[in-house]
């Protein structure tokens, strides 16, 4: 069959502001259906490598590509598959949070049953008649994200789409995050939540000072920096002990409650290979 194409690419893409280096040779690339997580604290560049990607911004130097295409020469039936949610994303103040889709719907020509049924996917189907202006900040943000949604996007860009955010709000849109990847769309996400990219990605980068300084799978960064390998062990009667790997063979398991493997987190990781800690 055919192989697999990227549907972002990003190659040697450099951005200066200045004498300030934001994106120092910055490569990767992205697979169609995946959520690919673009880290760093704020600041570091983020948004720039959104507004690069989705052609409203020019690099400096190298090469970027969506959808197959260089990314200044995307047009408006390219832009049509693309949604982008930023805390620049505007929106109607005086209308109410459905007028402010239903006008997005009408614009895409998308059936406007498809508004209730994604104002109800991100929880806001009860306070669709509340105006724009009036909204918390949980709220104009899932608004937002409805309206990206609403032209089925094949990429999605997320610019921090959880911060600020309660558990409870960022836990749905997690879920639904994860329900559009099932479907099919592509994520770009950035975050200075190193959790919640260690949950929902893929794939991610670490950004730092303009550089990528790690990449991967979550899971397999963390293992490579998982050089002390231990275990914690809680005892029925509350004590903890930590153990090497290599003592597992010895444990009496009876008075053990619990077992958990001392991994390093990738915020701890970053923090590893900057020396500094996330702004978060």
């Amino acid at each position: 069959g055919r192989v697999m194409s990227s549907i972002v690419v990003s190659k040697n893409i450099v951005k200066t502001f200045g004498t300030k280096i934001a994106l120092n040779k910055i490569n990767f690339e992205i697979k169609e259906g995946e959520i690919f997580g673009f880290l760093g604290p704020s600041g570091s560049g983020k948004t720039t490598m959104i507004n690069i990607l989705t052609g409203q911004l020019l690099q400096d130097g190298g090469n970027s590509q969506l959808l197959g295409k260089d990314s200044y020469s995307l047009n408006s039936t390219d832009l049509e598959k693309i949604g982008i949610v930023s805390d620049k994303s505007g929106f109607y103040e005086k209308l109410s949070l459905e007028k402010n889709l239903l006008l997005y719907a009408k614009l895409y020509g998308v059936n406007l049953n498809r508004v209730d049924e994604l104002l109800n996917k991100v929880g806001l189907l009860e306070s669709k008649s509340i105006l724009a202006e009036q909204l918390s900040t949980g709220m104009k943000q899932r608004m937002l994200l409805a309206r990206a949604l609403i032209n089925q996007p094949k990429i999605l860009f997320l610019d921090e789409p959880t911060s600020g955010l309660d558990p409870t709000t960022s836990k749905s849109i997690h879920e639904l995050l994860v329900d559009l990847k099932e479907n099919g769309t592509t994520i770009f996400l950035t975050t200075h939540d190193m959790n919640e990219a260690t949950l929902l990605c893929d794939n991610l980068a670490l950004l730092n000072k303009g550089k990528l300084i790690e990449q991967g799978n979550p899971a397999d960064i963390i293992q490579k920096y998982n050089t002390n390998k231990r275990i914690k062990i809680i005892y029925k009667n509350r004590e903890e002990r930590i153990f090497d790997f290599s003592e597992l063979t010895k444990l009496n398991v009876d008075d053990i409650i619990s077992i958990h493997s001392c991994e390093p987190t990738l915020e701890e990781i970053f923090i590893e290979l900057t020396g500094e800690k996330l702004n978060v």
